[in-house]
């Protein structure tokens, strides 16, 4: 009578590893990973010990000729706190930060969906332009807007003016900081959707088509497909485009420096990065600036700890 032998999946069975004896892991990639951390300890570790000096000292105009700046503890902070111009910057930097953040995220996912829709010599196109887009500097790009909103002969009072009952020639799109603001968006969006589109189509591009067409034969339409499988898949990416564009949002200052320069200036117009700026530059106040800058940079902080929350449950599991 033959014996039976074990079936492989049996086999293969192992008891599990107590907790105290698992596998250890190769120290191979920390040492791999010290040149970088100096280069960033060198590189990024003296200007942030120096500006959080600075924020505790009075560091002004006279201090610039010759004066020994003066250690003055925690005032610079209070002096911001209980200035409610800051708070009001501050609450105008995150409504812009959250509107053209989410605006940039909507739109280039729309047009990753639409790269990923269309085929041939029409995705290059788009694909190409994107990139144009991306790579053209801040100087260029505000100089064609400017062009385009221009009061006295810009191209889209002219567009507008065509429509029928419809006067727009003359009209200052920089003077109210509401106009002014939603102008600032839309360059900020413009700009940035490529970055948004591009990294989200390299994810489609790993997105089964298996599975979409799986889903396909079981009743799923576009819409639920994209909800239940395209989304949930790209979730990483798009959580990190999210915290990505908030930040930058959150510390844009040249596109607002420049819309200034073209005829909008006063505090009513400032977001973080140029009201910094107008402390210390502006006004010689180096030591709240400092302060400003040091409170703008827990806020970061603050903002990207969900993301950091999860990679570090990612890497516990």
């Amino acid at each position: 009578m033959s014996t039976i032998a074990p079936a492989p999946a049996a086999a293969a069975q192992r008891a599990p590893e107590p907790p105290g004896r698992r596998r250890r892991r190769s120290p191979l990639p920390y040492w791999l990973s010290i040149p970088a951390v100096l280069v960033l300890i060198a590189g990024m570790g003296y200007p942030l010990v120096w500006q959080v000096w600075n924020s505790f000292r009075e560091y002004g105009l006279a201090q610039q000729f010759g004066q020994d700046p003066t250690f003055v503890g925690l005032d610079n902070y209070i002096q911001l706190l209980t200035d409610t111009g800051f708070w009001a910057v501050l609450a105008k930097s995150i409504v812009f930060m959250a509107v053209t953040a989410l605006a940039t995220m909507a739109l280039g996912i729309g047009v990753a969906l639409l790269m990923k829709a269309i085929h041939g010599w029409a995705r290059v196109v788009l694909q190409i332009a994107l990139l144009l887009a991306w790579a053209m500097p801040i100087v260029a790009q505000m100089t064609v807007w400017n062009w385009l909103i221009n009061a006295r002969n810009g191209v889209i009072n002219h567009l507008l003016s065509l429509l029928p009952g419809v006067d727009m020639i003359g009209h200052n799109w920089l003077v109210e900081p509401l106009s002014f603001f939603a102008v600032a968006s839309v360059i900020i969006t413009w700009a940035s959707v490529p970055f948004v589109a591009l990294s989200v189509y390299a994810g489609l591009t790993q997105v089964s088509d298996e599975v979409l067409e799986a889903s396909s034969l079981d009743g799923a339409t576009g819409f639920q497909q994209l909800r239940l499988i395209i989304m949930p898949i790209l979730r990483p990416v798009l959580v990190i485009l999210l915290l990505l564009q908030m930040i930058w949002d959150l510390r844009v200052y040249a596109q607002i420096e420049l819309l200034q320069g073209f005829g909008a200036r006063g505090s009513k117009y400032d977001l973080l990065g140029t009201y910094i700026y107008s402390l210390g530059v502006g006004q010689g106040k180096f030591g709240v600036a400092a302060a400003a800058a040091m409170l703008v940079m827990l806020f970061t902080i603050a903002l990207s700890w969900f993301y950091v929350r999860e990679l570090l449950k990612e890497d516990k599991s």
